[in-house]
């Protein structure tokens, strides 16, 4: 009897190192499987993001020539980043691209962020209510600027007549650059504030419910519950919202290409407007792959500093 019990015990560790090492072998062939499901979707990816944003790049630092035939590389440089420097047109587009993403990303946050706590406490009902709150959403940013830009139409636009049945007159809408910018953002925070609000919506449902309830016996209110627990708790979703909301944003090109075409003048010229007016319309490409090149690196470098700040937040917090 002790002899078998020692010769179980001294077989122990061999099958442990023996099922490690099948899961190991496992964890490999799973590994393998998995590269080998993905390479193909990565190869698409590849071709349609990282091979222009390489391309662009070397245009940008090419002098790039036109011809018959098409175009060519001279050499490397420096000066299209250097004409965009001197340029008053790509830093007004800088300035109202970044005023642009801040105004209309925090209005979406706020406004996204009642919408979810509305939501939140609906007992019934809250299908019906996400469906028609996505339908804002679910339209393609073409179609919906052409029915703002129907709304806001100077002569007989929806706007126009309201104003005038309310005895306001007839204000300018697309044709004077405050009003532009204004009406563009309003488009926009139509369209893309049911998307937060929906993320929102999903963070509020996944929080823990035996706080709220502690809270509530110990008398906090309302509005002390979202500040001190809510809105602590929101803050990685938040985070999601705002970020994936600052890249759409940063890179507007749909909406006032429709409903504005970047006027009046330039006054709702966004850098991939800008960028596209550069290379397709006055095919100076060095110059225009500058300006996606710039923009790109811009939103890269915002996206890392929010990312850094978040995170230290979070750790402070905890």
């Amino acid at each position: 009897m002790v002899a078998t019990e020692t010769k179980v015990t001294e077989a122990t560790p061999t099958s442990k190192a023996a099922s490690k090492k099948l899961r190991d072998r496992n964890q490999i062939l799973l590994a393998r499987l998995g590269w080998r499901f993905t390479t193909p979707s990565l190869l698409v990816v590849g071709l349609v993001t990282i091979f222009p944003i390489s391309f662009s790049v070397i245009l940008s630092l090419s002098n790039v020539t036109l011809s018959g035939n098409g175009f060519s590389l001279g050499g490397f440089t420096f000066n299209n980043f250097s004409i965009l420097i001197h340029s008053s047109e790509w830093r007004y587009a800088l300035a109202f691209t970044i005023f642009y993403t801040i105004v209309s990303v925090l209005v979406e946050v706020i406004l996204g962020t009642m919408i979810a706590l509305l939501m939140e406490r609906l007992s019934g009902g809250r299908g019906p209510m996400m469906a028609l709150l996505l339908l804002p959403w679910s339209i393609i940013t073409v179609i919906s600027a052409e029915l703002w830009q129907y709304i806001f139409q100077g002569s007989y636009g929806v706007m126009q007549q309201i104003f005038s049945a309310v005895g306001l007159g007839k204000p300018v809408f697309l044709g004077s650059p405050t009003p532009a910018i204004i009406s563009m953002m309003i488009a926009d925070i139509w369209k893309t504030t049911p998307f937060v609000a929906v993320i929102v919506l999903a963070g509020l449902v996944m929080l823990p419910g035996d706080v709220f309830e502690a809270a509530a016996v110990d008398g906090c209110s309302g509005w002390v519950m979202f500040w001190k627990i809510t809105f602590p708790l929101l803050r990685p979703t938040i985070a999601i919202a705002v970020l994936f909301r600052i890249l759409q944003a940063f890179g507007i090109f749909d909406l006032p290409f429709v409903l504005t075409g970047g006027g009046p003048g330039t006054s709702t010229t966004s850098l991939a407007i800008l960028g596209y007016k550069a290379m397709f319309q006055n095919l100076q490409f060095g110059p225009g792959s500058a300006v996606a090149v710039s923009a790109t690196g811009l939103v890269l470098i915002g996206c890392l500093s929010f990312l850094k700040v978040f995170k230290s937040q979070v750790n402070s917090g905890e």
